[in-house]
C-alpha cells in the first residue's frame, strides 16, 4: 500500500499539472482575442454625424459616443458635419487619417446619394470606406389615404393603372430614399405615378391623411398613429420578414412586389485602409453597445431594430445597395445631370 501511495501521488499530481497546461492552452488563444489592437485608441475619438444636431441620427450618435467613453476611457467627440444629404460629413471621413480615431454614422442614404450622382460624388462609398457595423435596421410602411379604395398592394397597382394620371406619392424630397422607393414601386409594377417632394416626411404624410396625395412609404413612428385614426390605411411593409410591431402587414415581396426590400439602415465606417485588428476592436464594442438592454429600448422608441453585424456582412450591404440603387436610378433616368 505504501509503496503504491507516492506512484499514486505523483500520478494524480501529472494529470493536475497536464489539465493545467491545456486549460493555459485554451486560454491563451481567448486572451489574445479580448484585445486584437492593443494600445488602440491612444487618443480622442472623432464620431462623426453627417446629419444636424438634434437628429435621430444625432440620437444615436450620442448613445454610442458615452458609452465608448466608459469602455475605452477616452473621449468620443460626436462632430456635426451636416450638408449635402450628408456627403460632406462622409466625405471628410473618407479623407481622414486611417488609424481609426475617426469615423462617422453611414445610411440608406448615403447609397442613394451616391447612385444619383454618380461620378460627382467626391467619395465611392464601397471603395473609399471601411466598414465597420450596421448598426440597425428600419423597415419602411406603405400606406394610402383612407377614402381610396385600395386595400393592398395589388389593390394599388391596379388603381395607379386605371387612372395614370391620378396617383401621387409623397416623400422627404427629392433625390432620397423614399423618393427613390416609389420610382422603383412604379418600375416593378410598370405603373406611372407622380412625386410631390416635401421638406420633410412629417408634412408629405400630413397630406396623405388630408387626401392631398394618394401615397407614401414612411417611417412606423410617423404612420402608425395616423393609420390609429383611420386617416391613413397601411397596406405592407418593405422589410425582407414581416414586423414584429405590425404582424398583420405583409411584406412587399408577399403582396406580389418580388424583389422589393428597402431597409432604412444605419452603420459604421471609417476611412479605407484601416488596420483589420481595429475595425474588430471597433466593431466588437459597437455591436456590444448596440445588444445592451437599454440601447435597444430608446432605439425601438424611434422604430429602429439593432443588427451589429460583422464588418464583411456591412460591406455586402453596401455594395448590394449601391448596386440597386444604381440600377433604379438608370432604369427611371434620375441620374444627376
Amino acid at each position: 500500500m505504501r509503496s503504491g501511495f507516492p506512484a499514486v501521488l505523483i500520478g494524480c499530481m501529472a494529470g493536475r499539472v497536464l489539465l493545467a497546461v491545456l486549460a493555459l492552452m485554451w486560454l491563451l488563444p481567448a486572451a489574445a482575442q479580448q484585445d486584437p489592437a492593443p494600445g488602440f485608441p491612444s487618443k480622442p475619438m472623432r464620431l462623426v454625424n453627417p446629419f444636424a444636431p438634434g437628429s435621430v441620427l444625432d440620437v444615436v450618435a450620442r448613445l454610442l459616443a458615452p458609452k465608448m467613453n466608459e469602455t475605452w476611457g477616452v473621449p468620443v467627440l460626436v462632430d456635426n458635419k451636416p450638408g449635402a444629404t450628408g456627403t460632406i460629413g462622409m466625405d471628410f471621413v473618407a479623407k481622414s487619417a486611417p488609424d481609426g480615431h475617426t469615423f462617422g454614422i453611414l445610411i440608406i442614404s448615403h447609397a442613394v446619394n451616391s447612385a444619383l450622382e454618380g461620378s460627382k460624388m467626391p467619395y465611392d462609398i464601397v471603395r473609399d470606406l471601411s466598414p465597420i457595423t450596421q448598426l440597425t435596421s428600419n423597415a419602411y410602411v406603405l400606406s394610402v389615404n383612407a377614402k381610396l379604395p385600395v386595400r393592398s398592394v395589388s389593390d394599388l397597382v391596379a388603381y395607379a393603372r386605371a387612372n395614370p394620371a391620378g396617383v401621387r406619392y409623397g416623400s422627404s424630397g427629392t433625390g432620397g430614399v423614399i423618393h427613390l422607393a416609389g420610382e422603383w414601386l412604379a418600375l416593378l409594377s410598370k405603373v406611372n405615378m407622380t412625386h410631390v417632394p416635401y421638406k420633410g416626411n412629417a408634412p408629405a404624410i400630413a397630406d396623405v391623411a388630408g387626401g392631398h396625395i394618394e401615397m407614401m412609404f414612411s417611417s412606423v413612428t410617423l404612420s402608425a398613429p395616423l393609420a390609429s385614426q383611420g386617416l391613413i390605411r397601411s397596406i405592407a411593409v418593405t422589410s425582407a420578414k414581416r414586423l414584429a410591431a405590425l404582424p398583420a402587414l405583409p411584406t412587399m415581396q408577399e403582396s406580389g412586389i418580388p424583389g422589393f426590400e428597402v431597409d432604412g439602415w444605419y452603420g459604421i465606417a471609417g476611412p479605407q485602409g484601416m488596420p483589420v485588428a481595429i475595425v474588430d476592436k471597433l466593431n466588437r464594442e459597437l455591436v456590444r453597445i448596440v445588444r445592451l438592454q437599454d440601447t435597444r429600448d430608446k432605439l425601438a422608441a424611434d422604430g429602429m431594430l439593432p443588427v451589429g453585424g460583422t464588418p464583411a456582412q456591412f460591406a455586402a450591404l453596401l455594395k448590394s445597395e449601391d448596386e440597386k440603387w444604381r440600377r433604379v436610378v438608370q432604369d427611371r433616368g434620375l441620374a444627376a445631370k
